[in-house]
């Protein structure tokens, strides 16, 4: 079975801390229904301080899973497109942080039945190899799936949450 075949659910994680920060989580979950499948759970939004840089915007995150159809690939460029369309000018990268109006990160993908979609390309990793280490990625990611196992890690995301340190 491939990623065109069948629907499957993609979590992603949403995050903001420039401009109306809840505008924009609503604007960028209204063009990932829109571009890319429907919505199927989202939390509530979290507020969070800047993890890895300096800023004194606080972030706004939330996290959402969606059933789509289109390959990861399709997905990931979707998602960047729209970061762009609203104002996104360059993704993070080697570790350099910095404000941002919107960032849109695929997190896990797995098949109906559960089967998770594993991907590790110079352009996309699945899972998300960090999310397991940030707490602004996992409190509103087990909010909308706590019994959802890491596919590598082998824990449920709540367990993998509960470890994390309360910084």
């Amino acid at each position: 079975m491939t990623d065109e075949e069948s629907s499957y659910t993609c979590y992603m994680g949403l995050g903001a801390n420039l401009g109306n920060k809840e505008e924009n989580l609503a604007h960028a979950m209204q063009q990932i229904e829109k571009q890319i499948g429907r919505i199927l759970s989202q939390s509530a939004f979290y507020v969070t301080a800047p993890w890895g840089f300096q800023s004194s915007h606080s972030f706004l995150n939330a996290a959402i899973g969606v059933e789509t159809s289109l390959p990861l690939t399709d997905v990931l460029q979707l998602t960047q497109s729209i970061e762009r369309d609203m104002g996104r000018l360059h993704k993070s990268a080697d570790g350099v942080y910095s404000d941002r109006v919107i960032d849109i990160d695929l997190l896990l993908a797995f098949h109906s039945d559960g089967t998770p979609l594993l991907m590790d390309t110079p352009a996309l990793r699945l899972p998300h190899p960090l999310m397991h280490l940030r707490r602004f990625v996992m409190e509103p990611l087990v909010e909308i799936a706590p019994a959802v196992v890491h596919p590598l890690l082998g824990q449920p995301l709540s367990e993998l949450l509960r470890q994390l340190p309360d910084y």
